[in-house]
C-alpha cells in the first residue's frame, strides 16, 4: 500500500478509480477496512481514497498529538500532498467528526459532506456522553482492549448471521496500539463545533441506523440546525451500518451523489 508522509507521520491509503473524490473516513479503533464494502462499488464511477488515520492501521503510532483537530490537519495535508483541492468526505463514527470539522476549518475542501451515524459535539451528548467516557474509560483501565475490541464488536454485530463480521472488526480493534487508542477516544470525547455547526453551508447527508447507539431524534436535531442537511435512517442496523447494511448504505450514497 502507499503512505504519504504528512505532519512527521506516515497515513496508509488506499486510492481507486477516477472521477470525482470520495473521500472515506473510518471509526475510532478501526481501519479503511471499514469502507471494503463502498470502495469495488463507487471506484466505478468515482476516485475512492480510504486512509488509516494516525494511530490506526498501517499508518504511525505517534505517542502523544491527537484528537479531531490534529487528524483534520492530517486529512488536509493529505489531500494537498495529492493535489485534490476538493471532495465528498464520507465519514463514519470519529470519521464524521473529521468530516465535520474539515467542513468547519476548510470548506474550500467540501464539495459534499457525508455524516454516518455520528455527531458534531462529543463534547455536549449529555448522559450517553457522559456514560460512554465513564464505561469505555473504565473498562480500557480494568479489562484492557482486547476485551473492549469483543464488547464493542458483540454490540455492533450481535446476530448470529453477522458472526464473519464481528470477528473481522474485533480483529481490528484489538490490534489498536493502547496509548493510540486511549488517546484517540479521550480526545473525541472532548471535540465539538459547537456554533460552528451552523456555518457549514456544504450540502450534506446524515445517515443514521435505527438501532444507532444515538437516536435518529439526536440527529435530526443538529440536521435542523443546518444550513443545507438532510437526514436519512436505515433500518435493521446498527452503529456500523457501512458493514452490516453496506447495499442499503450504497443506494443511498449513491443517490446522494447522483442528485447533486
Amino acid at each position: 500500500m502507499p503512505k504519504i508522509q504528512v505532519n512527521n507521520i506516515e497515513l496508509d491509503y488506499e486510492d481507486h478509480g477516477n472521477g470525482k473524490v470520495l473521500l472515506l473516513l473510518h471509526g475510532l479503533g478501526s481501519t479503511k477496512k471499514d469502507w471494503d464494502a463502498q470502495v469495488p462499488f463507487f471506484s466505478k464511477k468515482y476516485r475512492v481514497i480510504a486512509l488509516d488515520l494516525r494511530g490506526h492501521g498501517n499508518s504511525s503510532i505517534p505517542t502523544d498529538a491527537y484528537g479531531v483537530m490534529v487528524m483534520t490537519e492530517d486529512v488536509k495535508a493529505f489531500l494537498d500532498h495529492l493535489k485534490i483541492d476538493k471532495a465528498t468526505f464520507v465519514g463514519f463514527s470519529m470519521g464524521g467528526a473529521i468530516a465535520f470539522q474539515m467542513a468547519a476549518s476548510y470548506p474550500e475542501y467540501v464539495n459534499n459532506l457525508v455524516i454516518v451515524n455520528s455527531g458534531p459535539d462529543f463534547n455536549n451528548m449529555g448522559t450517553i456522553g457522559e456514560e460512554l467516557l465513564r464505561s469505555r474509560t473504565q473498562f480500557l483501565e480494568t479489562k484492557g482492549l482486547k476485551l473492549l475490541a469483543k464488547e464493542i464488536s458483540y454490540n455492533m454485530f450481535p446476530e448470529d448471521d453477522q458472526l464473519e463480521l464481528r470477528k473481522a472488526f474485533e480483529e481490528r480493534c484489538k490490534n489498536n496500539d493502547y496509548n493510540a487508542y486511549y488517546q484517540s477516544f479521550v480526545t473525541l470525547m472532548n471535540w465539538g463545533l459547537g456554533d460552528q455547526l451552523e456555518t457549514i453551508k456544504a450540502r450534506t447527508l446524515v445517515v443514521a441506523s435505527d438501532m444507532d447507539y444515538t437516536p435518529v431524534a439526536f440527529k435530526q436535531e443538529y440536521v435542523d440546525r443546518m444550513q443545507n442537511a438532510s437526514l436519512t435512517v436505515i433500518k435493521n442496523s446498527r452503529h456500523g451500518v457501512v458493514i452490516d447494511q453496506p447495499e442499503g448504505f450504497n443506494k443511498v450514497l449513491e443517490k446522494f451523489l447522483e442528485d447533486e
